[in-house]
């Protein structure tokens, strides 16, 4: 069983409150959640921090997602939580401050971790908040045992390529169509924030939300 697990938080130091920011007439999580529904998968769950979860709570029901609280600053335990709870065997991590992820490239990484049996998968060379993660439940849950590292609890999967002699790692370059390491759709400040709005503007309809190549195309038209 595979699970798009979504972490999450409401507060941020550098931009409060983001992820109820409006993009468009819809939060951006709620933005976030929309892409990641075109992403095949037998779960969806935004696992948020426990101080978020009234809040968040209506927007997962809106989009068709379960949610699960857990610890603010263990994340790789508040996941460990979504897997037990949901029994999964793979999981498509992705984040909440991250509207133009890439649907399309999402389901890409994800097929090919699954056909190489990959403990953990992701694209090199994409725009700056565009990917995923595919990682197997089991590594995880090796990672939640053995990760002492503040930031190997706090940002999920570092203790897994930072120790490939353990894991089966398969980080490719993207496919040309979505290489693009030089550009930044994620929001974390207020001019990402600033930029977000005006791509969000500038694509055409719903379904360019979802397609890598429109978004990098529309990107560059300003």
């Amino acid at each position: 069983m595979t699970g798009i697990v979504l972490q999450a938080r409401l507060d941020s130091s550098r931009l409060p409150g983001k992820a109820l920011l409006p993009l468009g007439e819809k939060p951006i999580l709620f933005r976030v959640m929309q892409a990641l529904n075109h992403v095949t998968a037998d779960a969806r769950i935004l696992a948020c921090s426990e101080d978020s979860f009234d809040a968040f709570k209506p927007l997962a029901q809106e989009a068709g997602f379960e949610i699960i609280s857990g610890s603010k600053d263990d994340v790789l335990g508040r996941f460990c939580k979504v897997i037990r709870h949901f029994s999964l065997k793979r999981v498509i991590r992705a984040t909440g401050d991250n509207p133009f992820v890439f649907a399309d490239t999402a389901n890409a990484i994800n097929e090919e971790a699954a056909a190489l049996n990959a403990d953990y998968a992701g694209y090199s060379g994409l725009p700056y908040g565009a990917g995923v993660e595919s990682i197997k439940a089991e590594a995880l849950l090796r990672a939640e045992k053995e990760a002492s590292e503040r930031h190997e609890r706090e940002h999920v999967c570092p203790y897994l390529y930072n120790h490939a002699e353990l894991f089966t790692l398969h980080r490719p370059l993207a496919p040309l169509d979505w290489q693009r390491p030089d550009i930044r759709i994620t929001v974390d400040t207020q001019e990402d924030y600033e930029k977000a709005k005006k791509l969000y503007t500038e694509l055409q309809n719903e379904e360019d939300l979802y397609c890598g190549s429109i978004i990098i195309k529309t990107y560059d038209k300003f």
